[in-house]
């Protein structure tokens, strides 16, 4: 055999073995260098407002749940502004990684303040206030008309039970609305006079759920305070208790934004 036959065969040779490494080294490649994926937001913590408690979310909470989150909701003690956002933060504190974080109507204000810890992904406000640095919820009522309340002698804002269920939710059963006027938790008014000093909005991505049927924040205002704080907008046909009398449209709102936000 000739040295130039001789050197054809092991050129041939050295290739068919080099084959299986070909076929094996993406692989290990992959496996060394494993492709870094993006993991969407699965924690969502809601906030209720003013004369109400967490029980309103129970509809969103169950169609959130079904879609896979982990839904945590926060029981604001409406004493002050600053102990709702102390609520907050103690929630925040329990969530495994990072959370959207909802508020409806004074809730809004709440995690406007409340939302500047380090795990908030994301803001959605529903059929809420959305304060400035400064602005509190007497200052944006300011000029408007300010919701039917009977102050108690220490301080706290009942809502007229007998206005109550067609200014906040005339489109619950009429039963419904009346127990939740019944139920009502008031607010101090301080946590109404509390202004924001850093608000999260301005740091992070928001989205707002307009509620076009709201007798207590007029529609006009809602998109007026959305649109300065360049949140996404979604309108609901709901009142200003969309998010009881409407759990599928504010759910799904809330489930958009979430699949917005990736890490």
């Amino acid at each position: 055999m000739t040295h130039f036959n001789r050197l054809h065969r092991l050129l041939r040779l050295m290739a068919l073995l080099a084959l299986p490494l070909l076929a094996v080294a993406p692989a290990s490649a992959q496996q060394t260098q494993p492709t870094q994926e993006k993991a969407k937001v699965k924690n969502i913590v809601l906030v209720h407002g003013a004369w109400a408690d967490g029980s309103g979310w129970q509809g969103v909470h169950e169609i959130l749940r079904a879609k896979g989150y982990a839904v945590s909701i926060v029981q604001n003690p409406l004493t002050s502004l600053a102990a709702d956002v102390a609520a907050v933060h103690r929630v925040m504190a329990r969530q495994n990684g990072p959370a959207l974080l909802v508020g409806h109507s004074y809730g809004g204000v709440v995690i406007t303040e409340a939302g500047n810890v380090p795990n908030v992904a994301g803001l959605v406000y529903v059929s809420a206030f959305v304060p400035d640095a400064g602005e509190s919820v007497t200052s944006l009522l300011d000029g408007g008309a300010a919701p039917p309340v009977q102050p108690s002698e220490d301080g706290y804002l009942f809502f007229d039970a007998n206005i109550f269920p067609q200014a906040f939710a005339q489109d619950l059963p009429p039963a419904q609305a009346a127990f939740l006027a019944a139920a009502q938790i008031p607010p101090a008014a301080a946590a109404f006079e509390a202004r924001i000093t850093q608000p999260a909005w301005r740091t992070h991505s928001s989205w707002y759920v307009l509620s076009t049927e709201d007798r207590i924040i007029p529609p006009a205002a809602q998109r007026k305070m959305a649109g300065r704080a360049n949140a996404a907008v979604k309108e609901v046909r709901g009142s200003h208790a969309a998010y009881v009398s409407q759990p599928v449209a504010v759910a799904e709102a809330i489930d958009e934004a979430a699949r917005a936000l990736v890490r």
